[in-house]
């Protein structure tokens, strides 16, 4: 979704910022519902992050993983309801200027240097999911000639391997599921309370705090979300369900054994075509989820390029090229250039952290302070004018400080389980 000006640049609504509005600017022409903001969360919601919940289900046990996620939940939806509250500024329902964006919410409320610093943040939220879609990407290719390989071959040893929508996404990892009914239907129910056992008291602690990461990625939303509260419920209730399923499900099935990665890290080659159809489906999603979220970030990146060198032919020049039959399109050498280089440097970064738990718990962690609970929750002390040392005041600060803690120890433990993994 996006605003069309009058030089026919199409400007996504995240990135308009305050910061630099055009004066081509337009109003919006609003058409959606209830239920197409509730497909359209979901959608931004589910990526990548479902597919380690149950891992993080092992670590956790069944008590603290399904307590955990229902954890993330909540704060996620807390911060659904303080995001509703700026999307119209300074009354979150009488306006009068309505926010279109994160950004330029933070921008109104907070200042030009908060809206700076909060801007580091979301271009670093951007560029991480760019690496784990793309780690994930191809562990699913690697999944699907393996598991092919295996199938013509009749065992591992005789392969050599190389180095859609949500809906297509759930389905597959629930048809994958699916062929672990007859545990369930014998009573061979895996897992216990406190999760996969470690060789140290450590390494669990360590373990936890990376589930704790992963979990943290699957769920927020606040970069791409200013809605309203009843399609934000709604939404994040039906993603908590789909994600308690899939972990309790995962965990279930496999017990001690559960894999990292949901479809890629459990042996399982038959039927081989309903895996490679999961993990098909998974390549297909997140080729356009890499899209989504990388798309805000040129725009804005080049935006603000071309502001600092209006004058340049090579960032502002647009050729307009014809190859017969196909129709004519538009070529910008700034746009080939710095979006060839924005996806090598994600694809050289995933090749360099190859490791799909740890770098999820890392790109979890790291954002989710700052981004779902901080400024949030200052926007709403600044539109409320909520009092310092009030009894409000000290219980959002109190929210704040927990969250913080529970977020450091996420980034600490995924921080390590990452070295451990690179350097051993």
């Amino acid at each position: 979704m996006g605003v069309v000006t009058e030089d026919h640049h199409q400007t996504p609504l995240f990135l308009q910022s305050s910061l630099a509005l055009s004066p081509h600017d337009q109003p919006i022409q609003r058409t959606g519902n209830v239920w197409t903001a509730v497909a359209h969360i979901i959608t931004g919601v589910i990526g990548s992050g479902i597919l380690s919940l149950a891992w993080c289900m092992a670590q956790l046990g069944w008590i603290g993983g399904s307590f955990s996620m229902l954890f993330f939940a909540f704060i996620t939806l807390i911060s659904a309801f303080l995001l509703s509250n700026c999307c119209r500024s300074p009354h979150p329902e009488l306006g009068p200027t309505r926010n279109h964006s994160y950004l330029e919410a933070v921008h109104f409320n907070l200042g030009k240097r908060s809206a700076a610093v909060c801007s580091v943040f979301l271009r670093l939220n951007f560029l991480k999911v760019g690496v784990v879609y793309t780690i994930t990407s191809a562990i699913s290719m690697r999944a699907i000639q393996k598991s092919n390989c295996y199938h013509k071959e009749g065992h591992e040893a005789a392969c050599e391997y190389g180095s859609t929508s949500n809906y297509m996404l759930l389905f597959g990892i629930v048809q994958a599921l699916m062929s672990q009914i007859p545990n369930f239907r014998d009573g061979n129910i895996k897992g216990g309370i406190g999760g996969v056992p470690a060789s140290t008291t450590t390494k669990k602690v360590w373990l936890v705090a990376q589930a704790l990461g992963d979990i943290a990625f699957a769920f927020p939303f606040s970069v791409i979300l200013i809605e309203i509260q009843k399609a934000s419920t709604a939404a994040i209730s039906i993603t908590t369900f789909f994600y308690l399923c899939c972990a309790g499900f995962g965990y279930a099935a496999f017990g001690n054994s559960t894999p990292g990665n949901l479809l890629t890290g459990f042996g399982f080659y038959e039927p081989y075509w309903l895996i490679d159809f999961a993990n098909a489906c998974i390549i297909l999603h997140l080729v356009g989820g890499y899209q989504v979220f990388s798309q805000p970030l040129f725009a804005d990146l080049e935006g603000l390029i071309a502001e600092k060198f209006p004058n340049s032919r090579f960032i502002n020049k647009n050729y307009i090229l014809k190859v017969p039959p196909l129709p004519a399109f538009r070529l910008n050498l700034l746009r080939l250039c710095f979006r060839t280089t924005y996806v090598a440097l994600t694809t050289g970064l995933a090749m360099l952290f190859p490791y799909f738990n740890q770098v999820v718990g890392v790109a979890g962690s790291l954002n989710f302070w700052p981004l779902v609970v901080f400024f949030p929750t200052q926007m709403y002390i600044v539109q409320k004018n909520i009092g310092p040392w009030t009894r409000k005041w000290i219980g959002v600060r109190i929210f704040t400080l927990v969250c913080l803690c529970v977020t450091l120890f996420a980034l600490v433990g995924s921080l390590e389980g990452l070295i451990t993994a690179k350097f051993g």
